[in-house]
């Protein structure tokens, strides 16, 4: 398992961006569409090679229930095995698990409701078309 990434939802993107590029000197990587119409973008630290996810949302969208939220994304080889080991120490599922693009996702709230985005990519000889920006 590697916790990859923390997303955080924003007001305005491009301030986001500017402020975390200009001011703490992150780097802009990928960025996309989610499913419910928002956009994601990944920054950079090119020290520690942590990403901070910014989530992005025009107007009143249909939300996806845990799009909306702050949340910490891990990626797992085994979605189902480490989800179920989480709920039996305590975790909650509050999306259960579901495909978007070319990966498999599940959203649980950890035993203090910290939501917690687990993914798996779907084995392929393809590249990567798109990622969880939840």
């Amino acid at each position: 398992m590697t916790l990859e990434y923390t997303g955080v939802r924003v007001r305005d993107l491009a301030r986001a961006v500017t402020f975390y590029t200009e001011g703490l000197g992150l780097k802009a990587g990928a960025k996309g569409r989610m499913a419910a119409g928002g956009t994601w973008q990944e920054l950079q630290d090119p020290e520690s090679k942590a990403i901070l996810e910014l989530n992005y949302y025009p107007g009143d969208p249909p939300f996806h229930r845990g799009d909306e939220l702050d949340h910490l994304g891990f990626r797992v080889t085994d979605l189902d095995l480490v989800a179920e080991r989480l709920v039996r120490l305590g975790a909650r599922v509050e999306i259960p698990p579901f495909e978007e693009g070319d990966v498999r996702l599940v959203f649980l709230s950890d035993p203090d409701g910290i939501w917690v985005e687990l993914y798996e990519r779907r084995p392929t000889d393809e590249p990567p078309t798109s990622r969880p920006g939840s």
